[in-house]
């Protein structure tokens, strides 16, 4: 008697503190369903699962990691001890602080410039050699270097100098690395692109409007973002292209990830900018293009051998 061929088993890893706000979930949930996956959506931080029973784990909305790394790390490596975590553990370690930024520029991709300080630096002194280094920068943000959305991030005008020493200092007391960064003004009037590929390709692109405001910095798991559709510039692809490849060899990658975005801003010179490359819990924006969910589901089902 010929058996059927099992259905495989996905989880959507989301948060407890994510309930009902990741817009990606419900119709991802769908076409996975749709292509042939047993499919369920799970809390990373809900003790009573049990993930090795499904064949794959996919991250999604983990947003709430950022305060919580060492438990999130070492649940994530659990996890891919259990069963494949997508996208992969490496992957993750790498991608949740943004000193990867050195390393893809070190490789040659154009980034925002910028300066992380250590928790061992004084934070004043750091703030004023990173404004000396950028004398023309007439307003600048501070963010931690791991960090999610706009969370403890805020963009300050050069004369507010003690006030950005101030919250640099409250990142370095709390034992984090930060992130100095030109704010640059071409986001005010193009925004920000960013471009998802799904299984290595490119799906679609989107703008972000201008986010950033001079009041305080944002405590909220993430904070409301205008997002509308994008058709990306050739040079805006390119760069994308080139940041994924350098960060497939930083990481010695053999297959397209399962999902990536790239968010990439304009600088003072009109050439495209990496601002960060999101490896391990970004939203993609599946309702900005119809049809995406349907093909990253797929794109799934063939990487877990649905039929």
């Amino acid at each position: 008697m010929r058996q059927t061929a099992r259905m495989p088993r996905l989880a959507l890893a989301t948060a407890i503190a994510a309930a009902g706000r990741d817009d990606d979930l419900a119709p991802l949930l769908d076409a996975c369903a749709a292509a042939g996956l047993q499919v369920q959506a799970r809390a990373w931080d809900d003790p009573s699962v049990s993930w090795g029973r499904f064949d794959a784990v996919l991250l999604r909305s983990t947003w709430d990691y950022t305060g919580r790394l060492r438990e999130f790390l070492d649940w994530c490596a659990r996890v891919s001890a259990r069963t494949r975590l997508l996208n992969p553990l490496p992957v993750v370690g790498w991608n949740v602080d943004k000193h990867y930024l050195a390393d893809l520029a070190a490789r040659g991709v154009l980034v925002v410039p910028g300066a992380f300080v250590e928790p061992e630096q004084d934070p004043l002194p750091a703030l004023q050699a990173f404004l000396a280094a950028h004398p023309h920068a007439a307003e600048f943000v501070v963010k931690p270097a791991v960090g999610a959305g706009a969370r403890d991030v805020q963009r300050y005008a050069r004369e507010q100098e003690f006030a950005a020493a101030n919250h640099l200092g409250r990142l370095l007391e709390a034992e984090r690395s930060a992130l100095l960064q030109p704010y640059l003004p071409a986001v005010d009037r193009d925004g920000e692109t960013g471009l998802v590929f799904l299984a290595g390709e490119f799906s679609h692109a989107i703008r972000k409007h201008a986010l950033l405001q001079r009041d305080r910095p944002s405590e909220a798991l993430f904070a409301p973002e205008r997002i509308e559709p994008r058709t990306p510039r050739p040079d805006e692809l390119a760069l994308a292209l080139q940041a994924l490849a350098a960060a497939g060899a930083a990481l010695r990658m053999r297959a397209p990830l399962a999902y990536a975005r790239v968010d990439l801003l304009r600088g003072d010179d009109g050439q495209p900018r990496l601002l960060e490359l999101e490896l391990c819990e970004p939203s993609l924006f599946l309702a900005q293009a119809p049809g995406s969910a349907e093909r990253f589901a797929r794109a799934l089902a063939q990487r877990l051998g649905a039929r």
